[in-house]
């Protein structure tokens, strides 16, 4: 490596924080060598797991499929088993959620949070879908990865739970290779398999684990949509934008210091030291892509009647809803989880008719409630999403050729297969709740293979029996199309 580069990367902050996060997590091998502090696991104790993720920022799809995650495991294990405790950005704003789990805050700096409190606990699970990538936040990732490297250091349980693989810096990918070869990472997908067995990482298949999430009532969504406007009657078209081009987030202490002393950069701050990406040609592409919705939108509710809204499923997506609304030629309420819990924002969306969303968990929590959708993807998740339900021409990507034209086009697709596109999905929700179900198989094994002595919870081998309880909408749906 040239001077150059070790100078560049000396000053690289993720850089930076990945040699902090490396030291602490050998600071706690040397402990456990030393038998200094380290909490262990015996015949007779519940077992202590901590999840690290990213709840507490009003994310709908992130809190989702948290809350289901935990769910499954309290059913998987039992309650009288189990001490869980997670990391929320905000207890504010989880107050009221995962519940029989103590709530600890993650500060904006967390290596020696990190180094403190994961040895309290008997093992790691790391729930944030995104789990290895560096399209959001290389520092992210280094959180996961940090925190299940901390619990292999100590030979306790590590588990990426529900993951997402994609691209990483070089240095990332270094990083979790490092740190997660003894960890055991269910993926939601194959080709994020295929990324971690690169690195030499243990996997086993599984899905995302919002399938099984319990709404509000359907009621308690139309509501809300009556008060913002809505006849009862009237189809609706759910519309879900984000900003796409404004990540990754970074570290920047001297856009931090410009703030701070005369007031720059606040467009593009995040929290703390950390930064959106910005330049001429994001904010280009950004218009554009908003200008492509709202042409969709436009033409849609021009040539049919419906009642178009706007859904902001993390609170930084209110921002792109204030962007698109005054493009758009027919008035749209937003609803925004800042406002509303996960409960009424999915009950809200499974009061819908179509669906176009660059949200993930938009697609995935409105799927069990059969609403026609189709998504603008940013990354490989709806992507792998649409190709796995058998809908490949359901998505476009945020920045490609003739977006508006091809906006357009996928909206009237969506209501003329309408009926088709419902039963596709039917078929789909069950294959996931299946892989779902195999999730907890695949955690239960792991728990004896570290912890020989644990008790197993006698349930059949089945992925049905490791499911959570679920609805009874649900569960028709199962019967109907499993």
């Amino acid at each position: 490596m040239g001077i150059l580069s070790r100078i560049k990367n000396a000053f690289d902050p993720d850089r930076v924080l990945q040699e902090i996060m490396n030291g602490f997590i050998e600071a706690v091998a040397v402990e456990r060598a030393l038998d200094v502090r380290q909490e262990t696991w015996a015949p007779g104790k519940p077992l202590k797991l901590l999840f690290a993720g990213y709840v507490g920022t009003r994310n709908t799809g992130a809190d989702v499929r948290v809350e289901e995650m935990i769910r499954q495991i309290r059913h998987v294990i039992g309650d009288e088993q189990l001490e869980l405790t997670i990391m929320t950005v905000d207890p504010k704003l989880t107050a009221g959620y995962f519940r029989t789990v103590r709530q600890v805050e993650l500060p904006v700096v967390f290596p020696k949070f990190l180094h403190d409190e994961c040895p309290k606990h008997h093992g790691v699970i790391a729930c944030e879908g995104s789990m290895f990538k560096s399209k959001f936040a290389s520092a992210l990732s280094v959180m996961m990865a940090g925190a299940l490297g901390i619990a292999n250091a100590e030979g306790k349980l590590s588990v990426g739970y529900g993951a997402e693989a994609g691209n990483m810096t070089p240095a990332l990918r270094d990083f979790v290779k490092k740190h997660c070869k003894q960890s055991l990472v269910i993926c939601r997908n194959d080709p994020s398999r295929d990324v971690l067995g690169q690195l030499g990482i243990r996997t086993t298949g599984g899905a995302d684990t919002a399938w099984t999430f319990e709404p509000a009532p359907l009621p308690v969504g139309a509501e809300h949509l009556r008060r913002a406007g809505w006849d009862g009657k009237t189809p609706v078209l759910v519309v879900c934008p984000i900003n796409p081009f404004w990540w990754p987030v970074k570290p920047d202490i001297a856009k931090a210091a410009a703030m701070r002393l005369v007031g720059q950069y606040r467009d593009e701050h995040y929290q703390s030291i950390y930064f959106h990406h910005s330049s001429p040609e994001a904010t280009a592409k950004y218009e554009n892509y908003l200008d492509a919705i709202a042409t969709g939108v436009d033409h849609f509710c021009a040539t049919r009647k419906c009642f178009p809204i706007l859904v902001a499923m993390e609170q930084l997506d209110k921002y792109a809803c204030e962007d698109l609304l005054p493009r758009l030629r027919t008035p749209a309420p937003i609803f925004a989880s800042d406002t509303y819990p996960m409960f009424d924002m999915v009950s809200i969306l499974r009061n819908c008719t179509w669906m176009l969303s660059s949200r993930f968990h938009a697609v995935v929590t409105s799927m069990p409630g059969l609403v026609a959708s189709a998504g603008i993807t940013m990354d490989e998740r709806i992507r792998n999403l649409m190709n796995d339900r058998g809908h490949p021409h359901l998505f476009l990507e945020v920045d490609e050729p003739d977006l508006a034209d091809k906006v357009v086009r996928v909206l009237e697709t969506v209501d003329r297969d309408r009926e088709q596109i419902r039963h596709d999905i039917g078929r789909a929700v069950p294959k996931q709740l299946a892989l779902m179900g195999g999730m907890g198989i695949d955690f239960m094994d792991e728990v004896v293979r570290l912890y020989p002595e644990f008790p197993r919870r006698e349930l059949p081998r089945t992925w049905q029996a490791h499911l959570p309880p679920m609805e009874p909408a649900l569960m028709k749906l199962l019967e109907t199309y499993g």
